[in-house]
């Protein structure tokens, strides 16, 4: 099946040091390419990796069913090394997919002949579930996935996201399909004026094609994510994820930057009060405004569970709550330093250097 205009897909894989990932997610997509009988070519663009990561895409080559290449960078980031692959992609549709992300055996069988169908949306979401077979560290995101998200995830329909939808179901890019024109332009208008590493690598570009033409977020075209499986890892994580939030919803309403400026300073304000209701003698106060503290933090489980949340997710939660909360303030704390312009000015560049030819 090939969607009109040629070559189906091309499949855009940013890697760094995903030497252990890259198998198992290129033969997930090696089966869903064959079972779908696609025109594919694959780019897997390795992002400075320091380990095998280029040698196993190379390995992998002579019995993938379509173009397989890996291209080498210095490690930029997730964004350009996603650009890079679309610079190079010769397909009409373009499929970002993460080397963490295996994609359902009949993922293309179903999204190819959907996307002819409709051409409408520009832009098609997997819908991903999180490893049921995770470390329990690896399961913590589900929580607030399900809390913000728990209308949709209540019942997984094919869902459609606009600019009045988009924050009402989850979404990423992840598993991503779209025309190359379209991600062009979206990757255009969120290009970084600083490091690129520091910048959100998915949620302005939904944003500007959820508002250029509109995302179908559809159960049909599935998909499974692999997390971090080591608690150094989630930390880390946690600490990028707090500044890229920042530069995901600063300035995108006066409300959402208040939140975020508020999600700063709350922290510092509730530990200076604890303390000196403790040093001024209150200490029946201090320890009921840390028993307060502690029910604010565990009541997300309240609404997780009503959506459905899976109980070991739940138990992650409870388990790392402290362990994520401390490096993702950080991380939001240096967010908002760097990106201290996006709070009144939401202007962004055009993109890459003035004048260059996308090809």
């Amino acid at each position: 099946m090939n969607l009109p205009g040629g070559r189906a897909v091309s499949v855009v894989i940013p890697s760094y040091n995903s030497a252990r990932w890259l198998p198992s997610t290129l033969g997930a997509l090696a089966v869903a390419v064959r079972q779908a009988d696609a025109d594919v070519e694959v780019i897997v663009v390795d992002d400075g990796s320091d380990d095998d990561s280029g040698a196993v895409v190379e390995r992998l080559a002579a019995d993938f069913p379509g173009d397989l290449i890996v291209v080498r960078q210095e490690n930029s980031g997730r964004f350009l090394a996603r650009w890079s692959g679309i610079e190079r992609a010769r397909g009409d549709h373009v499929l970002l997919l993460d080397s963490r992300v295996v994609l359902a055996p009949d993922a293309l069988s179903y999204l190819l002949p959907a996307v002819a169908a409709d051409p409408e949306p520009a832009g098609w979401n997997a819908h991903v579930y999180t490893d049921p077979a995770s470390p329990l560290v690896g399961r913590f995101w589900e929580v607030p996935t399900f809390v913000f998200w728990g209308g949709y995830l209540r019942d997984p329909r094919p869902y459609d996201l606009t600019p009045a939808t988009f924050d009402s179901a989850p979404k990423g890019t992840g598993a991503f399909l779209a025309r190359r024109e379209v991600l062009v332009e979206a990757f255009q208008q969120a290009w970084p004026e600083g490091d690129a590493k520091l910048i959100s690598d998915d949620t302005k570009i939904l944003r500007w094609v959820a508002e250029n033409g509109g995302i179908r977020l559809d159960p049909g075209f599935a998909a499974t994510y692999r997390p971090r499986t080591t608690v150094a890892g989630f930390v880390r994580h946690s600490f990028d994820r707090g500044t890229l939030f920042v530069d995901s919803y600063a300035g995108t309403s006066a409300v959402r930057s208040i939140v975020l400026l508020l999600a700063a300073i709350g922290p510092i304000l509730a530990v200076a009060a604890i303390v000196w209701l403790a040093i001024a003698g209150a200490g029946i106060i201090a320890l009921a405004v840390v028993a307060a503290l502690v029910l604010v933090v565990l009541a997300p489980l309240i609404p997780a569970s009503m959506n459905r949340c899976p109980p070991r997710a739940m138990l992650s939660y409870v388990t790392y709550i402290l362990v994520f909360f401390v490096p993702f303030w950080s991380g939001l704390v240096r967010g908002i330093v760097i990106h201290r312009g996006a709070f009144l000015d939401r202007s962004r560049s055009t993109g890459p250097a003035a004048g260059k030819a996308h090809s």
